[in-house]
């Protein structure tokens, strides 16, 4: 953030096209006027256009992930509830283990490989460098150990913690929807289309049938 713009009364940018470096010169210049030869230039002759050979016309439909990511979208828009809600990764059923020091908790490890401690623990374990390559229950692992090791304290595994086979990495996607949801979503994406295009039609219609009326559709 550029904190002199915060105020514009008492700051103004000014881009270097608009400044006049002469100060002396009161007096612009007059611009060139057009050249024949500049507006007198021949455009593109249609007759020499021709059709691509062998080009066919993609639908949306014909292309599953486009088509499932414009559904999703329309979805989450539309506020749909989802089939399988995400679940953050350091939610309680997520715990892979905790890191104890005379019997209090200091650490937290979670199945994707992410973990929370107090302060004083965050201090006493420093810039600690994952190894590379270990992601999920295996990281959560090392870094359990780890933990314990530099805070004199023991491991305990939870009831919850899962293996690394057992293991699926987080999905980008914030909700997943069902094959059922995702089909009817793009049904009605193309409904609303339609839906708009007639109206559009109509009203186009409508304006011309009145005498001396324009309409404008540059918006």
């Amino acid at each position: 953030m550029i904190s002199g713009l915060s105020n514009p009364a008492s700051s103004y940018l000014r881009p270097s096209s608009t400044s006049n470096s002469n100060p002396t010169s009161g007096v612009l210049s007059e611009a060139p006027a057009e050249t024949d030869a500049a507006t007198s230039a021949p455009g593109i002759d249609v007759s020499q256009l021709k059709p691509l050979q062998g080009a066919k016309p993609i639908s949306v439909a014909d292309n599953p992930v486009l088509r499932d990511l414009m559904a999703t979208n329309w979805l989450m828009t539309h506020g749909a509830s989802a089939t399988q809600p995400a679940v953050s990764d350091d939610a309680p059923e997520n715990t892979y283990a905790q890191v104890k020091v005379d019997g209090k908790v200091v650490a937290t490890l979670y199945n994707g490989g992410s973990s929370t401690m107090t302060n004083a623990a965050a201090a006493k374990i420093g810039k600690l460098e994952d190894p590379p390559g270990l992601s999920g229950p295996d990281l959560a692992q090392w870094r359990a150990d780890n933990y314990a090791k530099l805070l004199g304290g023991s491991v305990e595994k939870a009831s919850t913690a899962i293996t690394q086979s057992q293991w699926t990495p987080r999905q980008s996607n914030s909700a997943i929807y069902s094959r059922d949801q995702l089909d009817a979503a793009f049904q009605a994406m193309l409904a609303e289309g339609q839906k708009a295009s007639a109206q559009l039609q109509s009203f186009y219609l409508a304006s011309r049938a009145q005498p001396g009326a324009s309409a404008d559709y540059s918006a």
